[in-house]
């Protein structure tokens, strides 16, 4: 049976399904039901804000879902008044989401960035705070925005000019970290970035040697904030690599630069990196890129978005034959305890109500 619930708040309703099948089901006046907004999969969680829908595109963890609803009914942006304030904004913001701070900044300046990036990240400013706030997030000037990534122990600093173009540029770039693991969530957030990614793709993510180069590759996405950087292991997840034909044969780290969706690009002559050097290399591999010593090609298989809607059909898949499976053990387990004993009163019983039985039984099997 399908089913929906919803909180009664004016600016935030979930439409949550997460059955199988449908049926006609009484609904309240006003509700909101599936057939209005039919979902491409289950479970599919929709967000309504002021009545438009929104794709859900967050953690799928209990605890972490929570949290994720409890900022949508959060401000826009939080006032912090002290650094214990502070700190407990940042720890009750968790880990998934960026972090923003104005310190000594005017909510006013990022009301309707907050507003806009909602869904994406936490937004405050703190009006008081102390000098020991100002080390332990590394600004030296006020006003000044810092923004946080929990998760990967990052931040960053803006001083501004504190201008739409420019303030909006910052928090944009910083919605995601320097570089990005990807992986099944990770390239879902990738989904509305309009920048080029360079995607770097290694061998395994967990090597030193790998280590090394993502730190390379931070600094290159410092000096680069026009482009979205990135890296994924053959080892992790090589179904993916190899839509890139990168996989345990090809030379590794490849280096290639992707519209996110069913082109990318190879610049000639840096094709792949050497084990030396590598800092000087990824230069080269951006200035050839930038002056558009590229060759051209296409993604393997289906395109970005296709590869998604792949992974939720092969989990749909992976559900679908679990409950037939259960649902066979259960129906012979069943028919098992039904079965009546030969020369039992059972099977006398059993022979002279046949036809009531076969009639409850096919009701039941109507039912079922």
């Amino acid at each position: 049976m399908g089913k929906c619930w919803s909180w009664m708040n004016p600016t935030l309703t979930p439409l949550f399904h997460h059955s199988i099948t449908s049926s006609s089901t009484s609904t309240l006046p006003g509700a909101v039901t599936a057939n209005a907004f039919p979902p491409s999969g289950y479970p599919t969680l929709k967000f309504f804000m002021h009545g438009v829908p929104m794709e859900y595109n967050g953690p799928r963890k209990a605890d972490l879902l929570v949290q994720y609803l409890k900022k949508f009914v959060a401000p826009d942006v939080s006032i912090l008044s002290s650094d214990s304030a502070i700190n407990d904004f940042v720890e009750a913001a968790g880990t998934f989401f960026p972090i923003y701070i104005g310190f000594g900044l005017n909510e006013t300046v990022i009301t309707n960035l907050a507003v806009k990036y909602k869904k994406k990240a936490w937004f405050s400013v703190a009006k008081d705070f102390s000098d020991d706030a100002m080390v332990l997030y590394d600004f030296d000037k006020v006003p000044s925005l810092v923004a946080l990534h929990p998760s990967y122990k990052q931040q960053s600093v803006f001083y501004g000019p504190f201008e739409d173009s420019f303030l909006g540029d910052f928090v944009k770039q910083n919605l995601l970290p320097l570089v990005v693991p990807l992986n099944y969530e990770t390239l879902k957030l990738l989904k509305d970035e309009e920048r080029k990614i360079v995607l770097t793709i290694l061998n395994d993510e967990n090597e030193d040697q790998s280590q090394d180069l993502i730190k390379l590759l931070k600094a290159a996405a410092s000096a680069n904030p026009d482009l979205v950087f990135s890296y994924v292991g053959v080892e992790q997840w090589e179904d993916f690599a190899d839509k890139f034909e990168a996989n345990h044969k090809t030379k590794l780290p490849k280096m290639i630069v992707w519209n996110g969706n069913e082109e990318y690009f190879l610049v000639i002559g840096v094709e792949s990196l050497d084990a030396e050097d590598q800092g000087t290399q990824i230069s080269r591999f951006l200035e050839g890129y930038r002056e558009g010593r590229i060759e051209r090609k296409t993604v393997k298989g289906p395109s970005f978005m296709d590869f998604i809607h792949s992974l939720v059909g092969i989990r749909t898949v992976y559900i679908l034959v679990f409950i037939v499976a259960m649902m066979m053990l259960i129906q012979s387990i069943g028919k098992e305890d039904d079965m009546p004993r030969v020369g039992s009163q059972d099977a006398v019983d059993h022979a002279g109500s046949s036809e009531a039985e076969s009639s409850r039984y096919g009701l039941e099997k109507k039912e079922d």
